[in-house]
């Protein structure tokens, strides 16, 4: 029963299970009738259940009266307390679910805190192992602007899992093993570097060497030999070269370790490809005598030629190559290897993976052939998913690049951001210390580029614009990162704590009010829909609407009024509202200011 004392955190799901049972003993649905509630249009209620719709198209039934048979059907249960929630038919077949002033108002009181979000929350994945691989640079490479999705993507993924009930693993699959270490180690063998002397940026004097290196080799063919050889010895296990390729490795976890606590990215565990150079041998052993592998032109390969797709324009699609000609592996090879490993170590239920969107095809090839080789091994299949992205475009829509037509160093670029969130601060409060204006400019700037690319819809691409991202207005950090100062500032002003209980509240009474309470009930929906589809940008499209509700609340309605019950009531959204935008952009990497 929907009832003060059966609060749901997502009331939809106590809505979606009583249609479920009320239908399964009406003889027109029966057993299989799912009655699809979401969010409803404001105008008509709060939530809307869609599923007589395709219900009666799927049988040939009228969908307006089959709907009236269950919404009578349902005022007859007793499921539904009308004091608490009324019922309505729209449409051709909707039926409407508005809750009532008490039920708004016992919801608000029920959910108070973070801590009483997560309990709710914690029952959509409910200890579910997830492992995620992100943001997984490639070592020996400084940092550049397309490393800002991954990080802040993932990031928000990652903690969204944690929020909500996951058992999660943050696997930093870095790449850590392959042919570029011959070129590089060839390079610094010429250049004659000792890598314990570099004090100065070592990472970006690495980065140097493999494109001189690189450049070298097509100048100079016969350099590519001695790459080749300089590989085979550190494969070899030859103590010279594996010494400089452990330093080099060490040089890039440091340099990218401190790019991760700038951005508050956190890692479990970093596993490169190099962990998994032992563990290939496997893979090509299991998947030759399945008969998923086989041969071809020297190269062991799988064929999936139910996806048409990989054929492009040829006859026959294009192989997953697992193994080269010359018997080296390549990430195909340690992709499975990995996969494999998630689930015997960790036990992953789910394994998500973060990249661009030029992958696809790769991931697509990578999960059939982990889905046959599973099915016929008797491994347990875990889920997998691949969270992908479009570009990053400068304003002249094209890839955001220096003017030199350079990728633009992440460092640079938080920088700038910094710089850029310093002059704003200081711009509308220039009489706070300037050690102050600093850490927020610090935080603004960061949350800034986190919440401009969360804010977008991932697979599309986004315009890069420093002036929107850091504007006051519109769906941005800083607008929002206001909004939770601004109520700060009533709290203070009021010589009240925001986080303690609030006695003596009024019930809900305005407009205004009611509509701010209605967006309240609106995050356990927004968390739902974030993570159906692992799209940040739902989350952020809620916090902005929250946020809007929020002041034209302020705007309506004075706080701080005369009448005891009516400002406790107003305080108690304004501290809802705080907690809810707080709980939105800690789970989007975001931090929170005290004031700004």
């Amino acid at each position: 029963m929907l009832s003060t004392m059966q609060l749901s955190f997502n009331p939809s799901t106590v809505i979606e299970t009583a249609l479920r049972q009320i239908a399964a003993s009406c003889e027109a649905f029966g057993e299989d009738f799912e009655p699809e509630v979401r969010a409803a249009d404001p105008k008509f209620g709060d939530f809307q259940a869609n599923g007589v719709l395709g219900f009666a198209k799927r049988n040939g039934k009228n969908p307006r009266e089959l709907a009236q048979q269950l919404l009578d059907a349902a005022n007859k249960s007793g499921q539904f307390d009308p004091t608490l929630v009324e019922l309505s038919l729209a449409g051709p077949g909707f039926i409407n679910f508005k809750c009532t002033r008490a039920y708004l108002w016992n919801w608000l009181n029920q959910y108070a805190t973070p801590a009483d979000y997560q309990s709710g929350a914690g029952k959509l994945k409910a200890g579910r192992k997830v492992v995620i691989d992100y943001p997984s640079a490639n070592t020996a490479k400084q940092a550049h602007i397309g490393h800002l999705r991954p990080m802040v993507i993932g990031e928000a993924i990652a903690r969204l899992l944690d929020f909500c009930g996951a058992d999660t693993v943050r696997d930093n699959h870095i790449g850590d093993w392959g042919t570029n270490f011959g070129t590089l180690i060839m390079q610094i063998k010429r250049e004659r570097i000792d890598l314990d002397q570099v004090k100065e940026d070592p990472l970006a004097l690495l980065d140097q060497l493999y494109k001189d290196g690189s450049r070298l080799e097509k100048e100079q063919p016969n350099l590519r030999d001695q790459s080749r050889a300089e590989l085979l010895k550190l494969q070899e296990g030859d103590p010279e070269n594996t010494s400089l390729w452990e330093k080099i490795v060490d040089i890039s976890k440091d340099a990218f370790e401190k790019l991760y606590q700038q951005m508050g990215v956190q890692i479990d565990i970093s596993l490169g490809e190099s962990f998994y150079r032992d563990k290939v041998e496997r893979v090509y052993r299991e998947l030759t005598e399945t008969g998923i592998a086989e041969h071809s032109e020297g190269a062991l390969v799988v064929w999936h030629d139910e996806v048409k797709k990989f054929a492009r324009d040829n006859e026959r699609p294009y192989p997953f190559n697992i193994r080269k000609s010359d018997g080296a592996s390549n990430y195909a090879s340690t992709d499975l290897a990995t996969i494999l490993y998630r689930v015997e170590h960790f036990k992953a239920e789910e394994v998500i993976y973060l990249t661009d969107a030029r992958q696809q095809d790769h991931f697509q090839q990578l999960f059939l052939t982990t889905q046959k080789w599973f099915n016929l091994c008797n491994y347990p299949t875990p889920i997998t998913r691949h969270v992908w992205w479009g570009t990053i475009l400068g304003k002249d829509k094209k890839p955001f690049k220096t003017k030199s037509g350079e990728s633009i160093k992440l460092q640079t670029l938080l920088d700038e951001a910094c710089e850029r969130a310093l002059a704003v601060v200081t711009e509308k409060n220039s009489d706070l210390p300037e050690a102050e204006r600093q850490a927020i400019a610090s935080t603004v700037g960061i949350a800034a580029l986190k919440y401009a690319d969360l804010a977008s819809n991932r697979t599309q691409d986004y315009v890069f614009d420093w002036d929107r991202m850091l504007s006051f207005e519109g769906n941005t950090a800083p607008y929002l990162l206001y909004a939770v100062a601004r109520i700060n500032s009533i709290f203070r002003k009021a010589e009240l704590d925001p986080e303690s209980p609030i006695e003596g509240a009024g019930p809900l009474e305005t407009e205004a009010e009611l509509t701010l309470a209605r967006k309240l009930m609106g995050l356990p929906g927004a968390l739902d829909l974030t993570l159906n589809d692992l799209r940040p940008h739902f989350l952020c499209t809620y916090l902005y609407e929250l946020a809007g509700a929020y002041s034209s609340f302020y705007n309506a309605d004075k706080v701080m009024v005369d009448d005891p019950p009516t400002r406790a009531g107003r305080l108690l959204l304004c501290a809802r509202t705080r907690s809810t935008l707080m709980t939105g952009l800690e789970l989007l990497g975001i931090q929170a200011l005290d004031r700004m």
